[in-house]
Formats: structure tokens, sequence, C-alpha cells
């Protein structure tokens, strides 16, 4: 495969716009929409440094998407790169949610809105259905691999094990296992970042994130801005467990602990965060909006834009400070076959926990109920058959039809899908 090894600034840009617009689905269909656009379309990375890259953003705390954004970035065009490519992935999420949430609260619901997410959830599950397809056809080299994702899929369905005990034991497994070392691809090879650039601009990151937090604790104990701060950067560095893993958290957290907000709030934001442009960790955005809103200040809706910006300045901050200190490590890293091995098991690891995510939205989307079965150490919540949802259920097999055969473009899925959505929601159907 040939790649361009330093492509325009310009070009970066364009495509970093484009990849943040179409990042719908959680970190699996963003994943997707950037291995196709970076890998198959503009082909400015290999297969190999892809999955390296991924598999090295699953390890950190944090929204792995939006990492593996900015450390691609930072592979092209370093520093500048990679804020290019941070900041624009999730530049989209932070507009819409910002802007859905004063709807929420200034009108009570979203409308017609709600037509564009119930098809655009359907063109969601779609896309990581077709994610978990074609990261199997190039992750599973091999019997052990396909084992190591079949057991990572049971553990997260059915045993209700810890995402970072999954991703531990795949790894351990693949370093005992041994292989050789990750190839350098085919093709030019990327340029070399400069280590100590990413070194100071991590140090920035870090003064950047911990700063207001300090001035708000320090200036305002005890306010509402304060417990945001506090709350969610104690939350970015211990959120390992995937977005929904943290969000159960943040749910107990936000509605038991603080009262920002109601259950069914909770997953209004959810349902937000699920069908706008930006990682599912977005939500966090909303949760920060609706603790402002409800304290006691003369202006609450500034007072709600404030403590959503304020959550999602501290929850991707240190995004970014975590990849500035650990790239250049991993890329001086890449020729051990131990680590390498490890990675690869990491990434057959990953391919189970697309699955576990893509059978969850799945249950969720198609049937309106579910209920708990438990038996020994097996957990499973399972669908209320008659509970079938069969308008939400025909929706995502054309979706899902249209996906995996006529393979149109993610443009083109999402806007057809939002657009069947309007039409079943004007039908009074959904």
């Amino acid at each position: 495969m040939t790649r361009t090894a330093h492509p325009p600034i310009k070009d970066a840009i364009r495509t970093w716009a484009r990849i943040a617009a179409l990042s719908f689905g959680g970190p699996a269909g963003q994943i997707a929409v950037m291995h196709r656009i970076l890998v198959e379309e503009r082909r400015w990375i290999d297969e190999d440094r892809f999955l390296h890259a991924l598999n090295f953003c699953m390890l950190l705390p944090g929204p792995e998407a939006q990492q593996l954004a900015t450390y691609i970035g930072w592979l092209m065009h370093g520093v500048r790169g990679a804020l290019i490519a941070g900041v624009l992935f999730i530049l989209p999420g932070v507009v819409a949610i910002m802007a859905l949430s004063v709807v929420y609260v200034t009108l009570g619901d979203v409308g017609i809105v709600a037509g564009i997410f119930f098809g655009l959830k359907a063109a969601v599950l779609a896309i990581v259905v077709q994610a978990v397809i074609r990261l199997a056809g190039r992750a599973l080299k091999g019997p052990a691999l396909r084992i190591i994702a079949g057991a990572a899929f049971v553990a997260l369905f059915a045993l209700d094990a810890p995402f970072p005990l999954v991703i531990a034991l795949a790894a351990l497994a693949g370093a005992l296992m041994g292989g050789s070392p990750t190839p350098d691809g085919t093709g030019t090879a990327l340029p070399v970042q400069d280590a100590r650039a990413a070194r100071r601009a991590a140090i920035w990151a870090l003064v950047l994130w911990l700063a207001p937090v300090l001035a708000l604790v320090l200036l305002a104990p005890g306010s509402v801005f304060a417990d945001i701060a506090t709350f969610f950067s104690r939350l970015a560095v211990l959120s390992f467990g995937g977005a929904y893993a943290v969000l159960a958290w943040v749910g107990q957290e936000a509605v038991g602990h603080y009262g920002w907000l109601q259950p069914t709030q909770m997953l209004d934001g959810l349902g937000m965060a699920e069908t706008t442009p930006g990682p599912l960790i977005m939500v966090l955005q909303f949760v920060g909006f609706m603790a402002a809103y409800g304290a006691d200040h003369a202006h609450p809706l500034l007072a709600a834009m404030l403590g959503g910006l304020l959550a999602t300045w501290v929850t991707f901050a240190p995004c970014f400070a975590f990849i500035f200190i650990g790239a250049p490590f991993m890329e001086g890293l890449r020729r051990s076959a131990r680590l390498s091995a490890a990675l690869r098991a990491v990434t057959a690891a990953v391919v189970g926990v697309i699955l576990n995510l893509a059978v969850w939205f799945a249950i969720h989307l198609i049937w309106q109920q579910t209920v708990a079965w438990d038996a020994g150490p097996i957990h499973l919540r399972l669908p209320v058959m008659a509970s079938l949802d069969t308008v939400a259920a025909l929706l995502c097999a054309a979706t899902l039809v249209a996906a995996l055969w006529l393979r149109p473009g993610m443009a083109i899925l999402l806007g057809v899908a939002a657009l069947a959505g309007i039409a079943l929601q004007m039908a009074g159907l959904t």
C-alpha cells in the first residue's frame, strides 16, 4: 500500500473535519470512519501502524477514538497535527450537544429531531456491525487471536468483567505467546516527530487542565463549578473500562450523590451523545450543563453553558497530555516483538469489545424492555421478546443490508437513515 509520507496541513484539516462530521456511533463507529478514510481512502497510514496506534489508545484512560485521532495527527504533523485532529474531532459534538441542551431546557423536547435520532441510531448499529466484520477480518489472524476475541466478548457480555481486566489479560496472553515485531508497512515512512516538542506540549496540556481546577477550588470552594471541575478531572484519570462503564459511574454520582439531574434526564443526554458526532463521552457536557442549570444562579442558561464547557475542558485536556507523554515511547517500542504480540492480542480483544457494544446497542434499540438473568457468575441482560419494536427492527435490518451489500458512503447512509427516521416520526410510527 502506497501512502503519503507527509500530507499537506490543509488537506489534513479538511480530512479531520470530514472525519469529525461523520463520527457517529460511539468509539466503534468513529474508529471505523477513521480507518475507512485514513487507511483505505487517503492511505496516509498503513494497517499495522493504525492498529498499533489503536492498541496504545485502548490502554489509556479517556475516549480512545479521540485519542486515536490525536495520536495519528501527531504521527503526521507533530504537536500541531495532534491539536488539529484532537480538537476538530470533538468540535461538532461540543456544538451539537450544547445546542440540544439549550433546546432541552427551554422547549422541553426536540420535536422532529427525535425522528432524526431514531433513523441515525439504526445507521449507527449498521456502522458498528460493519466495523466488527472489517476489524475481525484484519486482526484475527490465527485461532489463538480468535479465541482471545471470543473470550473478551463472553467476559464482557456474560460475566460482567471489568474492561481493564479484560484488556490486561489479553495483553498478558499475547506477550506469553510471543511473535514478531510490528512491521513498518509498505510505502514511504511517516515523518519522525520531535519527542522533546511532545514533552513540552504535555506539560502545557497538564497546566491548562489543572490551573482552572485549582483556581475554582481555591476561589469558589463548594460551588457547582468547583464540583464539576474536580469530579470530571477525577473521571478523566480513572475512566478505564469503555464509555458505558464510565457512564454507569457518572450516572451513579451525578444522579445519586450530587443530584444534578434525574435518571430520565441522564438517559436523554446519553441519547443525544449516541446520535451526534463526536465521542460518546460528550454526554458529560450535558451533565455539566444540567448541573450548573439546576444551581441557584441569576442567569441559569449562561451558567449552564459555562458548566457544560467546563466539563468538556477537564474531560479532554488530559487526553492531549496522555498522548503527548506516551506517543514517543510507543513509537520507540514498535520493534519489540513481545510488545507487538501483546498489542496484537489487545486488538483481538477489541474485536470482542466492539461486538459486545453491537449486541448491547441492538438489544436496547430493537427491544423496548430488558430483563436480568443471573446464574452463578453469569450475568445477562436479555431482551423481553414481547417488547420488540417492529419499526426499529425493520429499519435496522434495512440499514444493515445497505451498509454490508450496497456499501454507500458514510454520509449517504447516515443521511438516508435520518430522512427515514423523520418520515417515520411524521407518520406517527415512532
